[in-house]
């Protein structure tokens, strides 16, 4: 089993390159688990109280579930992987059983600030963009796709986002294994990590 980790900025990109990896393999071997599935449940607040979270501090994931859910697919073992409902900001109480393959991505941006998490990637990919390129796609996908109006989305920017950004998610790349820039889509990056993969699966 190889097991990757992909951190980078809010809307760096970290979809697109996972994308890229998991078309050039076999449906059957690979499986992706985001980090955002396993923020922290937080049932024991109120809905006003667990929109004042901070989402975008280490603090907020649950580390320790996800380290034991890596190590159990290692091991060759099934895991249940919680579900997440960011118009909830909580999980829901469901999950979905996820099974070992041959490759599981890890994808999230604070996934390398965890020591013990790190431990267990064979391979460590930070993918850099442009802070403004970011931005704008964090604004057309928090729009889009979970229901947030642009007044609060430039305010938890600024008030949070590249605050958090620049403590904990800037300062992970000295752990990557492989930076791929992409403000233009690096095929040349990508290639190497394919050719990585396949040479660790033979």
């Amino acid at each position: 089993m190889l097991i990757i980790g992909i951190a980078g900025g809010t809307g760096c990109g970290k979809t697109t390159v996972v994308n890229q990896i998991i078309k050039e393999l076999d449906h059957d071997e690979v499986t992706v688990i985001s980090q955002d599935s396993y923020y922290k449940d937080t049932s024991e607040l109120s809905y006003e109280e667990r929109t004042k979270i901070n989402f975008d501090h280490p603090k907020s994931i649950d580390f320790d579930l996800l380290t034991l859910h890596l190590q159990t697919l290692r091991q060759g073992k099934p895991i249940e992987q919680p579900v997440y409902s960011f118009a909830l900001h909580n999980r829901t109480g469901e999950t979905v059983t996820t099974h070992p393959k041959k490759v599981i991505i890890i994808e999230g941006i604070l996934i390398l600030t965890n020591p013990e998490l790190r431990k267990l990637f064979d391979i460590k990919i930070f993918v850099h963009t442009d802070s403004d390129e970011r931005l704008i796609r964090r604004l057309k996908r928090d729009i889009a796709e979970r229901g947030r109006d642009l007044d609060e989305v430039l305010n938890r920017y600024q008030s949070t986002l590249k605050p958090m950004h620049q403590q904990f998610i800037e300062p992970t790349k000295e752990f990557a294994d492989i930076i791929i820039p992409n403000n233009k889509y690096n095929n040349v990056a990508v290639d190497i990590v394919k050719t990585i993969i396949n040479e660790r699966l033979v």
